[in-house]
């Protein structure tokens, strides 16, 4: 797979199941990063799809305000979720994948305004697999315990963590990893060990964090809620 020279294109999918509390922060965020990205590189298009995974609450309402492509699911999890908006983003568009990039984020986080910028620059840097950071959202925690998590977490403690809230895959390369595993947790770092294992170029950054919830009680078992809960709860 030889590395372009740009980006074509990049999609984001963002997988959402009773979200109807946080995804409009989610999409704001992107849409600010979307412009970010057209002024920075003009010639580079953006779409956006969110999988609507089972969703009963007001989601959906939430996200009809805001211009996505939109694909409703039973719940069939994070990690098929992810599978099937990845398949709608690559239905359109050019079919030479080299070009095209998939930024992966979550409904219940917000990106930074330059994190497109940084998605394209991945991708022109010759990266296959881009792994990102995040911060959980201090106004979601205790004072007490957003400092143990601060202790914890010195410059440069993030990189080896996978977290599908940050993560950039270009998209031949994604193809050629099988995509995400239909499971309802993990998938995305099983999807970067197969890149490891393949020698494919995965770089990794703590610049740009993606700001996450920071709450105990996540929509997976064995999340980024869990790990918070389980490592860093009174």
């Amino acid at each position: 797979m030889t590395p372009p020279h740009a980006a074509t294109r990049i999609d984001v999918v963002v997988p959402a199941h009773q979200e109807a509390d946080r995804i409009g922060a989610c999409l704001a965020a992107l849409d600010t990063a979307a412009i970010r990205l057209a002024i920075e590189r003009p010639d580079v298009p953006v779409g956006i799809t969110v999988v609507l995974d089972g969703c009963t609450d007001g989601t959906a309402s939430v996200v009809a305000r805001h211009h996505v492509r939109v694909l409703e699911t039973a719940h069939v999890g994070v990690g098929r979720a992810r599978s099937l908006g990845v398949a709608q983003a690559l239905a359109s568009g050019s079919a030479d994948l080299t070009g095209r990039w998939l930024a992966h984020t979550d409904a219940d986080s917000r990106v930074h305004a330059d994190w497109l910028v940084q998605q394209a620059d991945a991708l022109a840097d010759g990266s296959h697999v881009l792994v990102g950071a995040v911060v959980p959202d201090s106004a979601d925690l205790d004072p007490e315990v957003f400092a143990r998590w601060t202790v914890a977490h010195p410059p440069g403690a993030a990189l080896g963590h996978v977290h599908g809230a940050n993560l950039g895959v270009r998209a031949d390369a994604y193809v050629a990893l099988g995509g995400f595993d239909p499971v309802p947790e993990h998938e995305d770092v099983r999807l970067v060990e197969r890149a490891h294992a393949l020698g494919l170029r995965v770089a990794a950054t703590t610049d740009l964090p993606v700001v996450t919830s920071g709450r105990f009680t996540g929509r997976t078992p064995g999340g980024y809620a869990e790990h918070l809960r389980r490592t860093y709860a009174p």
